[in-house]
């Protein structure tokens, strides 16, 4: 009996498990086909390719207005073009990318049921993915000033790219040839970590310089200071000469008299003690410590001062 409690429990789970199953595929099913219904419009479709996109970038690292911009409106010929994203690489190169893409074919050809009738919608849709392609190179993105000399189609689900491939797997090459890639979001996410990882290196090359600038700068600043402690030294030692010479002539004319004074009698409230001079060396600062460069520039500047202060 136990057992028999068991198996209905299973069994009761098991077909609450089913329920659950077909309700997902309903919902599933549902938001499948209003996603269908509004990607059928090329409108639609056209800005859901550009969100797909837009979050791609933002996942890879980078940032509208700085890294890419949207919408760049562009001339050619009497025709006025406009790539979906363009991004400004480092160095001044850019990178057009469009994110339109045919959808119609591929669509009939998901909820066809007769193999034969999919397989025949799935080569239109790799002859309307071609179409837009050709299309695509004859705006001439890729022959833009600074240009990489190709231009991305984006494919914002991995099936529009996989499924035409396996109808006509010489796609991608004839794409190649008209200077336009095909990316789906696996290799679009590629391609812009790519992208991200050289404007990183070129913000660490520009930090790099900017170090050394600020380098040469203090160097520089150093060498003045150098400079002018040296002055200083000299101007300390010629005052300690000045204060010795003092002492002796002190000694001699004033100090000496006043002491055969006071023993012939004169008056005096103190003793006259002698005057010590001073024998302390001015450190000197070892010029191999620095750059010859940065003293030699302190000199200058320093040079320059004394004139002004004279």
């Amino acid at each position: 009996q136990e057992a028999e409690i068991k198996r209905t429990r299973a069994e009761s789970e098991m077909r609450a498990q089913i329920e659950n199953m077909k309700l997902g595929n309903e919902t599933l099913l549902r938001e499948t086909t209003k996603l269908a219904g509004a990607l059928s419009n090329s409108q639609t479709r056209g800005k859901y390719g550009e969100a797909q996109l837009e979050t791609l970038l933002e996942n890879a690292g980078l940032l509208e207005n700085v890294h890419f911009f949207k919408q760049d409106y562009r001339s050619s010929g009497s025709e006025i073009t406009k790539p979906d994203i363009k991004i400004a690489i480092p160095g001044g190169s850019e990178l057009f990318i469009d994110s339109k893409f045919p959808f119609d074919r591929f669509l009939e050809a998901i909820v066809e049921k007769d193999p034969l009738e999919r397989t025949r919608l799935m080569q239109a849709h790799a002859k309307d993915l071609m179409g837009h392609v050709t299309s695509l190179a004859k705006r001439g993105y890729q022959e833009s000033n600074n240009s990489p000399d190709y231009v991305v189609l984006f494919a914002p689900f991995e099936s529009i790219l996989s499924e035409a491939l396996d109808v006509d797997p010489q796609l991608l090459h004839k794409a190649f040839e008209k200077n336009v890639t095909i990316a789906t979001p696996t290799t679009m996410m590629a391609l812009l970590r790519t992208v991200a990882y050289v404007f990183s290196r070129s913000e660490l090359a520009r930090n790099a310089q900017e170090i050394q600038d600020l380098a040469g700068e203090l160097l520089k600043r150093i060498g003045k200071v150098h400079s002018k402690i040296e002055t200083l030294g000299d101007r300390i030692k010629s005052t300690e000469r000045a204060f010795n010479d003092l002492i002796k002539s002190a000694e001699e004319n004033v100090i000496k008299p006043a002491r055969k004074m006071v023993k012939l009698g004169a008056p005096s409230s103190s003793k006259l003690k002698a005057i010590e001079d001073i024998d302390d060396e001015v450190r000197q600062i070892a010029p191999k410590e620095l750059g010859s460069a940065a003293l030699d520039d302190g000199d200058d500047d320093l040079d320059e001062g004394e004139s002004d202060e004279k």
